[in-house]
């Protein structure tokens, strides 16, 4: 972990070296391209990682006296790899600080276990994450009327042209997603945790990125901010349920709006694709021009979508079955002990006095432990 201090320093670019001073490291080489701005040769090099690219400035008649207005939009480009990768830099950096100043204080006083421990440090990185992606999301939506117009999802595209606020809210995205996969390395997680964390860090660069290339980022602007709303939700429950067992009722929200999230995702990209981008008089397809709408394109990404949606709905349900099956074996087994048959002798009834109670407590307490333990994070461990 990056920023601790050993007392032991392990021999250099070891892997256990590497482990602890990955902040650092990563710290030096931002710093290098910042440096870049400092010099006339190196600042135009330096500019291309810092900066968003690709400006465009339109013109905006108000008046016929007046001069027009200038407004100024971003386009797409080769040149936003460089972009993307120096703020994947500056997201390993703020992990590691939140990691290190904010969630290993936390697990100090909570004394959880390993597998809580590596559970809690998920959650806590992703729940912030979440929340600053929420608040954001919500102010473009606010500032660029997408919520109060839903004809404006698909109404003159191609939508080459983005808001600053739009482009620097998708690099920053793409650029986070991508961070988490060298993170599997520094944050030693463990094996069977890693293909089910690979698996949704993939969904959501493979959706993001579409969704950007695509020039379809209205539609993917939308439907990101009440998905990260129900996984800020369940990951805040997260926490809250390691920090105190009890504190279970978040997960009961978390269900609610995670089927009417999953709902509202359908019926929009539906509407979009099978309904508004079929009916505009723009059809065609050019990478030049950034028109992508045909049919093939729009029905793949209809169904890229919905079988997303399908999926989760898929774990979602399996999640739910199993508890219930789970709480149904408590109910079961609780019945079963205090059934009159079970009764003992009173021949026996000596020295079988406790028996029962000692039954009914070890099954009811394994069973519980089962419950909260593995069924409450089914959803996201199978």
């Amino acid at each position: 972990m990056g920023f601790r201090k050993k007392n032991k320093s392990p021999p250099v670019l070891s892997h256990e070296f590497v482990i602890q001073n990955h902040a650092d490291m990563v710290s030096c080489v931002a710093m290098i391209i910042l440096l870049g701005l400092m010099f006339e040769v190196t600042a135009k090099f330096a500019i291309m990682f810092i900066t968003v690219q690709y400006n465009v400035t339109q013109s905006l008649d108000t008046d016929a006296e007046d001069k027009p207005e200038p407004l100024n939009y971003y386009k797409y480009g080769p040149k936003d790899i460089a972009t993307v990768f120096f703020y994947l830099l500056i997201a390993i950096i703020l992990h590691a600080l939140i990691q290190e100043y904010i969630l290993d204080k936390i697990n100090r006083r909570l004394h959880l276990s390993k597998t809580k421990h590596s559970k809690f440090n998920e959650s806590g990185q992703l729940a912030t994450f979440y929340l600053f992606s929420f608040v954001w999301g919500c102010s473009i939506l606010t500032n660029e009327e997408f919520v109060t117009n839903p004809t404006f999802l698909w109404e003159g595209y191609p939508h080459i042209h983005m808001a600053f606020q739009v482009k620097f809210f998708y690099i920053c995205q793409i650029a986070y997603w991508f961070h988490a996969l060298p993170e599997l390395y520094f944050q030693k997680v463990r094996k069977e945790d890693i293909p089910r964390q690979l698996y949704y860090i993939c969904l959501y660069i493979f959706h993001i990125t579409g969704a950007y290339v695509l020039n379809l980022h209205r539609l993917g602007l939308v439907l990101l901010v009440p998905h990260y709303l129900v996984e800020l939700l369940f990951h805040a429950s997260r926490l809250f349920y390691f920090s105190d067992e009890n504190k279970q009722k978040g997960f009961t929200l978390w269900a609610l709006l995670f089927v009417i999230t999953r709902l509202l995702t359908l019926t929009v990209s539906v509407l979009t694709f099978g309904f508004g981008l079929s009916r505009t008089d723009n059809q065609g397809f050019s990478l030049a021009d950034g028109n992508f709408n045909v049919l093939t394109v729009r029905m793949t990404c209809l169904s890229a979508i919905c079988l997303t949606q399908a999926w989760m709905m898929w774990k979602f349900i399996n999640f739910q079955l199993k508890k219930w099956r789970e709480q149904s074996q408590i109910q079961a087994c609780k019945k079963k002990a205090v059934s009159p048959k079970s009764r003992p002798s009173k021949k026996d009834s000596r020295a079988s006095q406790q028996s029962p109670n000692n039954h009914v407590s070890k099954c009811y307490s394994a069973l519980f432990l089962q419950t909260t333990l593995s069924a409450m994070f089914a959803y996201y461990n199978l």
